[in-house]
């Protein structure tokens, strides 16, 4: 890659961003399509965040993609914010063109999951009710899911979620309950959806939410947590002869969709895989 006078600059912006897989899943797909693009990290702390957003339009910044800790906190300061994203109330990609704010997490959640089941009509149980839980519940609901059950050991945070998405008037089946349910929960359905950090690195041993006695053949279990590539849950997968949907699947999508979103290109998935595996030493 070349930097030159004209080059376009995207970046991400979050508290801390060295351990990014993005820039080198971007820069491949640029390089790919020889376009006049890099894409670069910026640590922003938490305090600076509005200098941060007033300074990317300052500079021509084309676009960011938001992480922990400024998703929520970011959208005060944009003048835009896609349905979907204000829905979910948290933004993870910003389109300078106009101010706009998207999430598209959920979205590379979805496509995911797509490469295996369709969404419409499957029953489906999401542990965890975080940003990511909430952010893949509501394309769920959006993609024509039949029932979506959310647990967590919080119960409340659970009902609140679950509440939420009914709310939204996209599905009418929506509950929350109890982790400690999860078993019965899993025996019938469709899809199961990990969105809890059990299992990331370094913590490969941990007991994973469900095991291989609790899946059952044809059901799709998603992990979102993509290092270690296989998860304690993946293997658990694996094992009952279910279908394994990968964490890493969900990161390309997400960035694929945010390419979009600031190029108006199609994006060349293949590359962006490539460059990613190769980032989690899985060449």
């Amino acid at each position: 890659m070349e930097i030159k006078g004209s080059t376009n600059i995207v970046g991400l912006i979050g508290h801390p961003v060295e351990h990014s897989f993005s820039p080198p899943m971007h820069n491949a797909a640029f390089d790919k399509l020889g376009m006049d693009y890099a894409y670069v990290a910026f640590d922003v702390n938490p305090n600076n965040l509005k200098s941060a957003i007033k300074s990317g339009e300052a500079l021509n910044i084309k676009g960011f993609n938001v992480t922990i800790p400024h998703k929520i906190n970011v959208m005060q300061f944009l003048d835009e914010i896609d349905e979907v994203a204000s829905l979910i109330g948290a933004v993870n990609t910003i389109d300078f063109k106009n101010l706009k704010g998207y999430n598209t997490d959920g979205i590379g959640a979805i496509k995911a999951i797509e490469e295996v089941s369709s969404i419409k009509n499957k029953n489906i149980v999401v542990a965890g009710s975080g940003g990511a839980s909430r952010a893949i519940s509501f394309y769920l609901a959006k993609y024509g899911a039949e029932s979506i059950t959310i647990l967590n050991r919080n119960f409340d945070r659970a009902k609140s979620l679950a509440s939420d998405i009914t709310d939204s008037g996209l599905i009418n089946e929506v509950i929350g309950d109890s982790i400690s349910k999860i078993n019965d929960y899993s025996d019938n359905s469709d899809i199961l959806i990990d969105t809890t950090p059990i299992g990331m690195h370094p913590n490969y041993d941990d007991e994973p939410i469900v095991r291989a006695e609790n899946m059952h053949e044809g059901q799709v279990v998603f992990d979102a947590v993509y290092n270690p590539n296989e998860t304690v849950l993946i293997k658990e997968t694996i094992k009952a002869g279910a279908k394994p949907v990968y964490g890493i699947k969900m990161l390309l999508y997400q960035g694929a969709e945010s390419f979009k979103i600031w190029t108006g290109r199609k994006p060349p998935i293949d590359e962006m895989e490539k460059a990613l595996r190769q980032t989690l030493n899985l060449e």
